[in-house]
Formats: C-alpha cells, sequence, structure tokens
C-alpha cells in the first residue's frame, strides 16, 4: 500500500534541487530540501512515539519548518491538526483534549502556558518558533533526512480542521487522504497550475486556504512558493513582480489598492488573482479591474469540503457570485424544512457531494448525521441560489437568516442596498432580539475613506427598493467590521454587542 497524498504531493519532488520556498529575503528552499527536513521531522516524530493515526497539534508561526511539520505528519501516517496562532490557552486545550492529540507544537514563548495543557491532556509538548529554532528542531537535527513514508490508503484520516464555533463548540471535521488529493487535482487542472507558476503566498498556514489550497496544489504541480510571513502590503508589492499567480483573502486586495504603488504595470505579467474565505465586494471588482485590467477569480470553499465551486478560468468571472460546481463536485438548492430540491432562481440551503467531502466531526455522530446525508450530500449552512446562467450565488449563512414578524429576511439582499449608497464602503445587516417582531433588522456601515454617508438620505434609498418589512430599524456607522482571521465578518460578535438595542 502507498501514501497516496504524500507520493503525490512530496514524494514526486525527491532529489529535485528546483525551488519550492522562497522566502522574503531571497532565501530558497529547494523541494529536495524541504523533503529532507521533513524526513528529519518525522524520524523525531517516531522517536518521541507516535505512531501512525495518532493526532498532532501545531500552533506555531508560519514558517518553512512549519509547514514541514505537515509534510512529515503525512509522511508518518499522522493526523495533522493546525490551530490558529491567535487561540488562548483556554481554546487549545478544547482542541488537544477533543482531538486526543498525542504531541502539541507550540511557539517557545508560549510554552510555559501550554506546558500545563498538554499535561493534562498527557501530550507531549515540542517548541518550534519563527525562525526555525526550539525543541522540535533541535531534536530533528541529529535524524536521518531519509523516511520510509508509512503506508495510508484513500480513506484514512489526513488531518482535522476544527471549525469557528461561532454558534457552539468549534467541531473537529475528519479530512481523508482522498479529500485533500482529489481537491487539489481538480483545482490544477481547472486553474491550469503548471511548473512554472510562482505564486505569492501571504495566508496563514492554519487554515483550509493557505494550507490544503495554495500549497497542495503548488506542490502537485511542481511550481514554486513566494512564501510571506504574512500579508503586508509593501512586501507583496516588492514581490508581485517574481510571481505569477496569488491567492488571498478580500482585505488582501482592498489594502492593495489603497496602495499607489499597486498598478497595472506591476502585475501585467501575472496570470491569475484568486479571492475566497469572505465575499468579495463588487465594488472591490470594478476598482480592480479597472487599474490592473485583471478580474479576480472568485471561488467558495469551506472547512469540511475544500474547494465546491469556481467562476471559470475562461470565460465571464461573475461578481457577487462563485461560479460553477466544480469537476467531481455535485451542488443543489434545497428547502431548508423538507430538503427537496428547489427550482433555479430560489434561495435555499447549498448542498453539495464529491470526494472532497468530509467523512464527519470527530466523536460528533449526531452533528455528523445532522449535517452530512446517508446519500453523501453535506448540508453546509450557507444560502444560496442558482441564477439563470448557471452561477451560484451565496446569500449568507443559515444562522444569519432573519425572521422579523413571520417574514424570512436575506441580510445579503439588504447589504447590496446599502453597499451600493454614497460614502459607504461596505456593510452588514444582523437581527436582533425585538420584543414585537421576534427579531428585527440593524445595518452597519463602514465610510468610505474622509466620507460620511448620510443616513437619513439611505434610509430613504431602501424604503423605495425594499419592503418595508426588511428597512433596518437602525442603521450604525462603524469604524470597521469586525472579522476573523479571514477576513469573514463576525456577524455573532454585532448581534452580542447590539442585542439590547430593542429589549433594554
Amino acid at each position: 500500500m502507498a501514501n497516496p497524498l504524500f507520493d503525490q504531493l512530496f514524494g514526486i519532488h525527491a532529489g529535485k534541487e528546483t525551488p519550492f520556498l522562497i522566502l522574503k529575503g531571497g532565501e530558497v528552499v529547494t523541494h529536495a530540501a524541504f523533503l529532507s527536513m521533513a524526513a528529519r521531522f518525522a524520524n523525531a516524530f517516531r522517536e518521541l512515539g507516535l505512531q501512525p493515526g495518532d493526532r498532532l497539534a501545531l500552533q506555531a508561526e508560519k514558517s518553512p519548518q512549519a509547514l514541514a511539520v505537515y509534510a512529515a505528519a503525512v509522511q508518518s501516517g499522522l493526523v495533522f491538526l493546525p490551530l490558529n496562532t491567535g487561540y488562548t490557552p483556554s481554546e487549545v486545550s478544547y482542541f488537544v483534549e477533543n482531538s486526543g492529540a498525542r504531541l502539541l507544537i507550540c511557539d517557545p514563548t508560549k510554552a510555559e502556558g501550554l506546558r500545563p495543557v498538554a499535561d493534562a491532556c498527557d501530550a507531549g509538548l515540542q517548541t518550534l518558533g519563527a525562525e526555525g529554532g526550539g525543541s522540535l528542531p533541535e531534536l530533528a537535527r541529529g535524524q536521518s533526512d531519509v523516511f520510509e513514508t508509512v503506508p495510508r490508503g484513500p480513506d484514512d484520516l489526513a488531518a482535522f480542521l476544527y471549525t469557528s464555533g461561532t454558534t457552539g463548540r468549534s467541531k473537529g471535521a475528519m479530512l481523508t487522504q482522498t479529500n485533500l488529493l482529489s481537491n487539489a487535482q481538480t483545482l490544477v487542472d481547472v486553474w491550469r497550475f503548471t511548473k512554472e507558476d510562482v505564486l505569492l503566498h501571504a495566508l496563514p498556514i492554519f487554515h483550509t486556504h493557505g494550507l490544503f489550497v495554495a500549497t497542495n496544489v503548488t506542490l502537485l504541480s511542481g511550481g514554486a512558493l513566494l512564501f510571506l510571513p504574512k500579508f503586508d502590503a509593501g512586501d507583496v508589492i516588492d514581490l508581485l513582480p517574481k510571481a505569477t499567480t496569488m491567492m488571498g483573502v478580500p482585505t488582501f486586495y482592498t489594502r492593495l489598492l489603497d496602495d499607489p504603488r499597486f498598478t497595472g504595470d506591476l502585475v501585467r505579467h501575472m496570470r491569475l488573482f484568486v479571492s475566497g474565505s469572505a465575499p468579495l465586494l463588487a465594488e472591490t471588482h470594478v476598482q480592480f479591474e479597472k487599474r490592473t485590467g485583471h478580474r479576480i477569480l472568485e471561488r467558495y470553499g469551506m472547512t469540511e469540503t475544500n474547494m465546491n465551486t469556481s467562476n471559470p478560468y475562461d470565460g465571464a468571472r461573475r461578481a457577487g457570485t462563485v461560479g460553477f460546481p466544480l469537476p467531481g463536485v455535485e451542488l443543489k438548492i434545497t428547502d431548508p424544512a423538507s430538503g427537496d430540491r428547489l427550482p433555479d432562481g430560489e434561495i435555499g440551503q447549498i448542498e453539495v457531494r464529491g470526494a472532497n467531502v468530509f467523512q464527519g466531526y470527530w466523536q460528533m455522530p449526531e452533528k455528523t448525521q445532522e449535517e452530512l446525508r446517508s446519500d453523501g450530500f453535506f448540508i453546509t449552512g450557507d444560502l444560496g441560489l442558482i441564477d439563470d446562467q448557471g452561477y451560484v450565488q451565496i446569500v449568507g449563512r443559515n444562522k444569519d437568516l432573519i425572521i422579523s414578524g413571520g417574514y424570512n429576511i436575506y441580510p445579503k439582499e439588504i447589504e447590496t442596498v446599502l453597499d451600493d449608497q454614497p460614502g459607504v464602503l461596505e456593510s452588514a445587516v444582523v437581527g436582533v432580539p425585538h420584543p414585537d417582531f421576534g427579531e428585527t433588522v440593524v445595518g452597519f456601515v463602514v465610510a468610505e475613506k474622509e466620507k460620511q454617508p448620510d443616513l437619513d438620505d439611505i434610509s430613504v434609498t431602501v424604503a423605495a427598493q425594499l419592503a418595508r418589512f426588511k428597512h433596518p430599524r437602525k442603521l450604525i456607522v462603524l469604524p470597521e467590521l469586525p472579522r476573523n482571521t479571514m477576513g469573514k465578518v463576525q456577524k455573532n460578535l454585532l448581534r452580542e454587542q447590539y442585542g439590547d438595542l430593542f429589549t433594554a
């Protein structure tokens, strides 16, 4: 038995002295050097007593060594659990305990706070710093740079990714070798990646976007990564002339547009810009194309499925849509109450099925049964529709649906109107408790630079365009919308902060 994920992502580059990681300062890590680093880590894991199927948790800053831990975990047959670097010890404790991780790797500066967590969960603790130092690299230094890859089957688990947990306990999505490999193979094909590509990588590697999309696609195609520790507009502008492609979240692109050095000439040679993890404003699409001549390719994915849809590489990349289902992915819109398929044009819950769809939630059989149907369709929790041209449009999360006085209200419809108003950069709409209607609509707007939206005028426009039950009962100007590390607006925080507007 082979190890499909390791063999096809990493093993195919054995002995190759071609660039894989190009660091900010110009240092190059070849494919061969990276694989040697991963093998030493794999041997270190064996010395620490880890066995195939054990879970390995990593909360460390982005670095070549941190990425090599992922490769070593795959080669060792371990289940890789990347953790957001912003999680507190209390949050990390839940993930380590819930997953049953045998080893926790953290930044040396966090070791003191996480030692009790590891001890309480009977897990080992090793450190790995942003510059490549720590107890794990020290242990690996004396190991062989050859490791016999552990055989794994297509359905064996390769990773756990925990959901954000905004509506309850975080759930550990179980991803198999097939889940990860099949999605990477599809994306290489539909986005036309080759060994000539150099992808500018400023994403975190604890999330599916930066780890299982950007990294896996580059590995599979044999290209290279311009590997930045984080997004910095100046660094990205400096390095774009060396890149052919870039993947980012919407805030990457809005920040680049704010910089006068970001010009069409700078990116004339670029092949592809991809955006995901949060909706891209139509205005950003327009401004980006006007500035650069490039139209950003927006796609749709999630923790449990990797990528599901994409705007076309060739053909119209339509703002406000996430394109078509990827090859091998089935997508349907269903009635949340009955589960029946809805006609095109009607809003319902999005369900997907394919080799990319996860195996279920770790130690949560009831939740798995609730969201993963027996026929393999996964209920994503997103609301959307398929328009008259076959493009998928996302209108929000099921949990963001507002029910006011018995009427269903989709925040996206109101946000689209608010976003179009003079002086408004972006908006968010939530439902908050109301004594008469159960819930009512509150709108939050962020002003464009050096502008002040006229809330009275906006209210008049909304009244003219939307039915009365959809009108925001209150509009609030904020300096910015709360977002998570991947740029998604955290509407739960808005609901919590302003939940007593009408009930206090």
